[in-house]
């Protein structure tokens, strides 16, 4: 495979050409680098190429690479989050990107008080309507928001989704700009403002998720390589 710098520079060259599409600004979508599976070393190679905002989808693989890796990265949980991993969620990201129920946006604040930690919170929706996803459903999602809104410490940043399994691109586009419908009615009701976040894209269709109204998009093959080699 091109060296993870040559990938980056493409993976750049693309979010640049969607940003444009879409008519938005430049430099207005983050990248975050998903390093689930890869080890700490992978990370400090990421580190080198200028990525510093960085993902993990479960809290127990995570915590040992984050003490491995020392200061430096801002890491963001974009996996289901179980309650009884709350406090050590607080305790590593900076971002949770899988608040996906009341219990588990209480727990979050209740732990974040106790630690002195304000974290960045996006509500997850299963806007593909799949039994397989986590995630609140779209009828469900704005009292979430409204609960989650409530909660101090916690701060509220937006929505994020996952396109569904199936559909291809097609689906990936009608999954994101359902979420993007949402985040207006959200925006309405005054349960957003007109900053808020939307998390959506992954290496397949980021670039979809852009021109949909992307503030985030999460990347980890793309960068890496496939998992487990």
């Amino acid at each position: 495979m091109e060296p993870l710098a040559e990938r980056l520079a493409g993976i750049r060259v693309r979010m640049d050409s969607a940003t444009e599409r879409s008519g938005r600004a430049p430099g207005s979508v983050r990248l975050l680098a998903i390093t689930k599976g890869f080890p700490a070393s992978v990370v400090r190679q990421a580190l080198e190429a200028g990525l510093t905002e960085l993902g993990e989808n479960r809290v127990q693989e995570a915590e040992g690479k984050i003490r491995e890796v020392g200061p430096g990265p801002r890491w963001h949980l974009v996996g289901h989050l179980q309650t009884n991993k709350a406090r050590k969620a607080v305790d590593l990201f900076e971002e949770v990107h899988s608040v996906d129920s009341a219990a588990l946006a209480e727990e979050l604040a209740r732990r974040a008080e106790a630690a002195g930690r304000s974290p960045l919170c996006y509500v997850e929706v299963n806007t593909s309507g799949e039994s397989s996803k986590h995630g609140v459903p779209s009828g469900e999602a704005m009292a979430l928001l409204g609960r989650v809104r409530a909660l101090d410490p916690l701060r509220l940043e937006g929505l994020m989704t996952i396109g569904p399994r199936h559909g291809g691109l097609d689906g990936a586009r009608a999954s994101f700009r359902a979420l993007a419908r949402l985040r207006e009615e959200a925006r309405d009701a005054g349960l957003l403002g007109g900053d808020a976040g939307l998390s959506i894209g992954m290496s397949d269709d980021f670039e979809i998720a852009i021109e949909e109204g992307a503030t985030i998009v999460r990347i980890g093959s793309a960068l890496f390589g496939p998992r487990g080699t």
